[in-house]
């Protein structure tokens, strides 16, 4: 693969009545080509003036943004117009023209762009099929649920051809069925058509569901970068912690602690699970040791076709033999011990 998406010390800035404001602060990362990458923070982190930066509709006060083989910040309006023909965009709110219908939603930038008639009849066709919405061609968006909407809007952003998809918290506005069902037209919109997709998002469930990749943004600038199990397992920065702690229940909390200190006599500590760690071998020679255990917290879960997850143990035995297993612990995995 190769960068279809380059930022290098990319800046935005706004004037505002107090001040200058850092939207975007020194970012620099690429987006490879034909993958599915994810852009994550809270509000006001700096993601959706980075996919205004990304299709033109916002000039980065400095750095260099390479899209697809052209500098954005070195195009004319015009340039740049055309440049967003081959970047797809769908949206939280869907921006249907509610007085068209769904076929006519789908043919509207294709009739921008100067598609002759039949052609554009032939494309809204064929991406309604795609997306599952031929039958629905004649509807108009009123009719709709919000899933069919997005669809739409998905149909919609496909129709001139894009290689780059850009998806603005696409699925704010969905329930969490809606949800899936559109993360998974996204991945076969990745995989059967090519199209790179960038995925601003503030759930990290669906970073989790849908992207190879992912940036978590926090004060515009870049906290942290990676492959999507790397930050699940081992996030590095603070607001990435954050955030897999909202989606992953395997360890527990202040009050669960409370509870289990009740109940469980003994030395508590939480190890990471990972694929290929010896983790339950160790555990299997905790006898030898003197050493018994319970598993009193955890959960193990996959991603990206591989395990991770925690476990919480209660080492009761010696403190000398104790220490022992977890120094055997610590040799093959991640051991953090609950004082």
């Amino acid at each position: 693969m190769s960068p279809i998406i380059e930022l290098d010390e990319v800046t935005k800035v706004f004037e505002a009545p107090s001040g200058p404001v850092r939207a975007v602060d020194g970012i620099s990362l690429s987006v490879e080509r034909g993958e599915v990458f994810g852009v994550i923070g809270y509000s006001g982190a700096g993601k959706s003036t980075l996919v205004r930066l990304i299709n033109g509709l916002e000039r980065a006060t400095s750095g260099r943004l390479v899209v697809d083989g052209d500098d954005v910040t070195r195009l004319s309006e015009r340039e740049l117009e055309l440049k967003r023909r081959h970047i797809g965009m769908i949206f939280q709110q869907f921006n249907l023209f509610a007085s068209r219908t769904v076929a006519g939603n789908v043919a509207f930038p294709l009739k921008v762009a100067g598609w002759p008639r039949a052609d554009r009849d032939r494309r809204v066709a064929e991406l309604l099929d795609f997306v599952g919405l031929l039958s629905r061609a004649h509807d108009h968006p009123s009719q709709l649920s919000g899933g069919q909407k997005q669809r739409v809007g998905i149909a919609r952003a496909l129709a001139a051809q894009p290689s780059i998809l850009l998806a603005d918290e696409c699925t704010s506005a969905l329930d969490p069925q809606t949800t899936q069902d559109v993360l998974r037209l996204l991945r076969k919109v990745n995989t059967e058509l090519g199209v790179t997709i960038v995925v601003i998002t503030h759930e990290l469930d669906v970073v989790r569901t849908i992207a190879d990749r992912v940036a978590v943004l926090e004060h515009g600038r870049l906290a942290e970068l990676g492959t999507v199990f790397d930050v699940f397992t081992q996030p590095r920065a603070e607001v990435s912690r954050r955030f897999v702690s909202t989606v992953l229940h395997d360890r527990p909390r202040a009050t669960d602690l409370e509870r289990l200190r009740r109940h469980h006599d003994g030395r508590i500590v939480t190890a990471d699970v990972l694929d290929g760690s010896t983790l339950g071998a160790v555990l299997g020679s905790a006898g030898e040791l003197g050493v018994a255990f319970e598993i009193v917290y955890g959960g193990i879960g996959t991603l990206q076709d591989r395990s991770f997850g925690s476990l919480t143990l209660a080492l009761q035995g010696a403190d000398p033999s104790v220490d022992h297993l977890i120094a055997r612990l610590r040799e093959v995995t991640t051991v953090q011990e609950v004082r």
